[in-house]
């Protein structure tokens, strides 16, 4: 499905949150993605999202409360290609990613507030399957996020 943020916005004016207060940034190869949601809550340790990007993602967006944290980096080039490899759509990150020049070749969708080198820690945290909240929206497993260069929303349900 070809789709905008504004159109969708227009079009189920009830049905939709917007995030909001927070800029976004697209690094990714796509740069609209949307998908069911899958979520993890971090700071600073990627290991639940190195974890749920190695299985299977039947079209799934993963969305990680990353606390807002720039200083290490959530997402790299490797975890993102195996993401692809392994059918995920895209992530969406409030927190830092790394390897922008080849994140920007992988055919996943990469949006995440800023970049910075610095690798994650590994301390194996962080919680998986929960709900999450950024930007003035509840992210729930289940629900559908859309994400493109105008934005981020979600809603209950596939929209169509």
């Amino acid at each position: 499905m070809n789709f905008s943020t504004p159109d969708l916005c227009d079009a189920y004016p009830e049905q939709v949150e917007v995030v909001t207060g927070l800029h976004w940034r697209s690094y990714g190869g796509k740069t609209a993605f949307y998908g069911p949601i899958e979520t993890v809550k971090c700071f600073e340790d990627n290991s639940r999202v190195k974890d749920c990007l190695s299985e299977k993602g039947d079209g799934r967006v993963l969305v990680v409360d990353g606390g807002g944290s720039l200083r290490h980096a959530l997402i790299g080039d490797q975890i993102a290609a195996t993401a692809a490899d392994k059918g995920w759509c895209g992530v969406i990150i409030h927190g830092a990613c790394r390897d922008v020049d080849v994140l920007s070749g992988i055919d996943f969708g990469v949006m995440a507030l800023d970049a910075v080198p610095i690798k994650s820690v590994r301390r194996g945290e962080g919680q998986a399957g929960l709900p999450v909240s950024f930007g003035r929206v509840l992210f729930k497993p289940g629900d559908w996020v859309y994400a493109d260069v105008n934005g981020i929303i979600c809603a209950r349900r596939e929209l169509t």
